[in-house]
């Protein structure tokens, strides 16, 4: 039950950043994507510990900030040399999303069959 906390606060936080309505300048919009990734990669990180039981809240929040933060460097140093380093950004965490992401589904799947006293199928060729 406790990976639920997470699940709520990112439910949350989406409606809340679909009433409150406000304009963000261009220049920040690379910064904010990132930000949203790094979130993102972030919080599932997260639920992919609890379900794994190694969950560390220090470690989730270390890990976040020095994520944004380096992400947010690359931005600013790709803005400087008129290079698009941003990208490497949201091509690694894109990744780390989908591996987590794969984490959490096969956890749940593997716990969902065992409760219901299913087996996965594999088809051999």
């Amino acid at each position: 039950m406790v990976w639920l906390i997470p699940v709520f606060g990112l439910i949350f936080g989406i409606l809340l950043g679909s009433i409150v309505t406000f304009q963000i300048p261009l220049v920040m919009a690379k910064y904010l994507s990132i930000a949203v990734l790094a979130a993102l990669d972030s919080a599932l990180g997260g639920i992919r510990c609890i379900f794994e039981s190694n969950f560390n809240g220090l470690i989730l929040l270390s890990g976040f900030i020095s994520n944004a933060l380096l992400a947010a460097f690359l931005a600013f140093l790709g803005d400087q040399l008129n290079v698009d380093l941003y990208l490497a950004a949201v091509f690694v965490f894109g990744i780390r999303i989908f591996q987590n992401l794969s984490s959490i589904r096969h956890y749940v799947l593997e716990k969902f069959l065992k409760r219901h006293n299913l087996h996965a199928t594999q088809n051999k060729e």
